[in-house]
């Protein structure tokens, strides 16, 4: 289906979530443990979709999604995190992400969010 970029400081959230997509028919193309690492693969793989925690080291979510919208403003990014306060999903949502999970996350909530994304992309 659709090739994707997973982004998360834990190994174990990336493994959660790669595995959910795999089962959802998509390919993982890369894995950042970092926003810097993420901008380097989004450059190098042009994914479908990117998966981008907010709370990292080196460089944050919010700010990963600013450069990679600045290079690509049509880049589908969701972003999957733990911080469930409003004022931060409105921040990201503002750099550029089209949609967000809220960690500890239910599958189906993560995959009509892809779903919802790679459709608004199609459209």
């Amino acid at each position: 289906m659709s090739r994707v970029l997973v982004c998360d400081d834990s190994a174990f959230m990336r493994m959660m979530v790669k595995n959910l997509l795999i089962g959802m028919g998509h390919e993982i193309v890369a894995e950042a443990g970092d926003g810097k690492q993420a901008v380097q693969l989004y450059r190098q793989f042009k994914p479908d979709l990117v998966t981008m925690d907010i709370t990292m080291p080196v460089m944050d979510g919010i700010q990963a999604v600013k450069h990679i919208h600045e290079e690509d403003p049509l880049a589908r990014i969701v972003m999957v995190t733990a911080i469930g306060q409003k004022s931060i999903i409105s921040d990201a949502l503002k750099a550029g992400a089209s949609g967000f999970v809220i960690k500890p996350f239910d599958p189906e909530q993560v995959q009509e969010t892809v779903k919802k994304v790679l459709t608004e992309l199609t459209e």
